[in-house]
C-alpha cells in the first residue's frame, strides 16, 4: 500500500504531530506500506505570523499534484489546513480522487487568541475544509463528540502510542532535590503556561521547549528553570529527574507528552478537559482538577509504577493500525476500496 501524508507540520518543528508522523511512517512501514510525505521542504517559506519558528510554504495546488502523481499512491491523507494541506485537498477534489484528513490543532481558538477573529469563522473554515473528505480522523471520543457538534462529519477515532523503550524510569535527577514539577512542549499563549507557572508549589518548575514566549516568560519568572528544547534520550532523562508532569493547557487535542511522561514513570496533573480526561485514569495515574495546584500536590502522592504499567498498554503499532483500518473505512465509503 503506498500513502501520501500532506502535512505543514514538519522538521524542524518538534511537537506531538510531526512525532505522530514520523513514527506512523516507521510502523507501515515494518507493516510493509509505504509512505511518502509532502512537507514544506523544497518550497519557499514564510514564517507564520506571531510564530516564526513555524514556515509556510508557498506553492500552488499544480505543485502537489505533481507530487501526488509522481507517487501514485493508493491514498492521500492530509494532516493539516495550513497552505500544503489546501493544495493537496485542492487537486484531490479537482481530479475526483478521495482523500482523509485529521483534525489535530484547535486553529479556531489559537487564531482568535492572537486576532480579533470569532472561534465560529474557525469552524465555518474547518467544516469547509473537512467535510470534503472522506474521513477525518480524531485523536479522542471527547474532541470527537464536540467536533460532531460543531458540524463536522465521517469522523473516525485514531488514538496515539509511546516509545516505552526510550521514555521509562531511570532514576535520574538532572534538576537536583525536588519536588520538580515539569511541563514540557511549545512554549506558547495557547499552552496556558502562566496557569502552572504562577502556582504556588514547593520545590521547582521546569519548563523544555521552545516557541514565541520563551523570552517573555524567562524574564519574567526568573526562579523557574526553562532548559529550551530537549530530544532523545536527554529529553527522557529529563522526564524521569521530575515529580509530577504538569499539563496546563486547555485547548490540546491530546497530549503526546502526556503519555511519555506516565511511560516515564511520572504522574501528571491537568485540568479536566479534552486530552487528559481521555487520557489520564484519575486517581490511579494522575488528577484532573480546576484547582492545577491542588491537582499538582495530589499527583506527588501516586505511584510511579502504576504510571509506567499504564502507559504499556498505549502502542504506536496499535496506532498505526488504527490509521490504515481508517483509511480502508473512508476510501470504502467513498466508493473507493483497495485491498490490503
Amino acid at each position: 500500500m503506498r500513502i501520501l501524508i500532506a502535512t505543514d507540520a514538519w522538521r524542524p518543528q518538534i511537537n506531538g504531530v510531526v512525532r505522530t508522523y514520523e513514527t506512523l511512517r516507521d510502523e507501515c512501514t515494518h507493516f510493509g506500506h509505504e509512505i511518502e510525505f509532502l512537507t514544506p521542504a523544497g518550497y519557499r517559506t514564510v514564517p507564520c505570523p506571531t510564530y516564526p519558528e513555524i514556515r509556510l510554504a508557498l506553492l500552488r495546488r499544480s505543485d502537489a499534484g505533481r507530487s501526488i502523481a509522481a507517487f501514485a499512491p493508493d491514498y492521500v491523507h492530509v494532516a493539516t489546513e495550513g497552505p500544503i494541506g489546501l493544495a493537496a485537498r485542492g487537486y484531490c477534489l479537482s481530479v475526483g480522487k478521495p482523500f482523509t484528513t485529521s483534525y489535530h490543532t484547535r486553529f479556531p481558538e489559537y487564531v482568535a487568541a492572537r486576532f480579533p477573529v470569532r472561534e465560529s469563522w474557525g469552524y465555518a473554515y474547518e467544516r469547509w475544509f473537512h467535510n470534503a473528505a472522506a474521513g477525518t480522523m480524531v485523536a479522542t471520543p471527547s474532541l470527537l463528540a464536540e467536533l460532531r457538534g460543531k458540524g463536522l462529519r465521517r469522523l473516525l477515532p485514531w488514538s496515539r502510542g509511546v516509545d516505552t523503550q526510550l521514555f521509562r524510569p531511570r532514576a535520574m535527577r538532572m534538576f537536583g532535590p525536588g519536588p520538580v514539577f515539569l511541563y514540557v512542549g511549545r512554549v506558547a499563549v495557547e499552552k496556558n503556561l502562566s496557569a502552572f507557572l504562577d502556582l504556588d508549589l514547593p520545590g521547582q518548575k521546569v519548563i523544555i521547549g521552545s516557541g514565541p514566549q520563551l523570552a517573555a516568560l524567562r524574564s519574567a519568572y526568573p526562579q523557574v528553570t526553562f532548559t529550551g528544547p530537549l530530544a532523545g534520550e536527554t529529553l527522557a532523562e529529563a522526564y524521569d529527574s521530575a515529580d509530577v508532569f504538569v499539563f496546563p493547557s486547555r485547548t490540546d487535542t491530546y497530549g503526546v507528552v502526556i503519555l511519555e511522561a506516565l511511560a516515564s514513570g511520572l504522574p501528571v496533573a491537568a485540568f479536566p478537559v479534552t486530552g487528559p480526561t481521555d487520557i489520564v485514569a484519575h486517581g490511579r495515574v494522575g488528577y484532573l482538577d480546576e484547582n492545577l495546584g491542588k491537582a499538582a500536590m495530589q499527583a506527588l502522592t501516586l505511584d510511579r509504577a502504576a504510571c509506567r504499567n499504564y502507559a504499556l498498554t498505549f502502542s504506536w503499532k496499535k496506532c498505526a493500525r488504527q490509521f490504515l483500518d481508517n483509511l480502508e473505512q473512508a476510501y470504502a465509503g467513498a466508493g473507493h476500496a483497495h485491498a490490503r
